[in-house]
């Protein structure tokens, strides 16, 4: 799939990721009322008394609730703007970093589909074009708002970013809970998943990507 939605100054440029296109999702009325009597029949096998004034309408919002928290998949279009940047160093246009974070996001775990939720911080060298501050957290927050692994939304923010700007590098460093290990299973109250993911520049140079840490404000092992 090869999408056309980023545009430099009016202008489009082209994004070969699927995952940052924009999906219409319509559920009908049918559809809908269906859903919810499923909801409701495995509600009320839990224990759930949907007979209260309180909980009546639950399977409606729980439904609601879990289409809202996958927004994600709709997409953004409002982030798929980059603009050209001024040099101020060689011939390569090549900038000082510039970071982001800490920007907190919430997802639900593909395995269980329960919430895990942290913040992400995001840094890019650029090369001869930038991207709006804000659009950093449309970004972090269009590929959390799903259904997904958190080791594969580390990946995709540094993939999606690196094709938009076609950056020097590209780093993301994540940090979260998951209530999957929480709630269930072994139940690490204490637990914080940490990942990371480089492209570029920061692949190859220790050196900036501890800068990177420092700059953020975290340590190497998390803070």
């Amino acid at each position: 799939m090869t999408l056309t939605h980023a545009h430099t100054n009016g202008a489009p440029v082209a994004s070969s990721l699927p995952w940052l296109a924009e999906q219409v999702r319509a559920i009908d009325p049918d559809r809908q009322h269906r859903f919810e009597g499923y909801l409701s029949e495995i509600l009320g096998s839990l224990g759930l008394d949907l007979n209260e004034p309180g909980t009546a309408e639950t399977p409606r919002r729980f439904l609601q609730a879990l289409i809202d928290a996958t927004d994600g998949y709709e997409g953004d279009p409002k982030l798929m703007t980059v603009f050209p940047t001024e040099c101020h160093g060689d011939a390569s246009c090549e900038l000082a970093q510039i970071v982001e974070g800490p920007i907190p996001f919430f997802a639900l775990c593909e395995h269980h589909a329960l919430p895990f939720f942290g913040t992400a911080y995001v840094g890019y060298v650029a090369h001869d074009q930038i991207i709006g501050i804000s659009k950093l957290t449309r970004l972090v927050r269009v590929l959390t708002r799903r259904f997904g692994v958190q080791e594969r939304m580390t990946h995709q923010i540094a993939e999606s970013l690196s094709d938009l700007l076609h950056a020097h590098g590209v780093a993301v460093y994540m940090e979260a809970d998951h209530l999957c290990t929480q709630m269930r299973g072994v139940r690490e109250n204490n637990a914080t998943t940490r990942t990371t993911a480089y492209r570029g520049v920061y692949e190859r140079d220790p050196a900036l990507r501890g800068e990177f840490f420092a700059v953020a404000g975290i340590g190497r092992g998390g803070r």
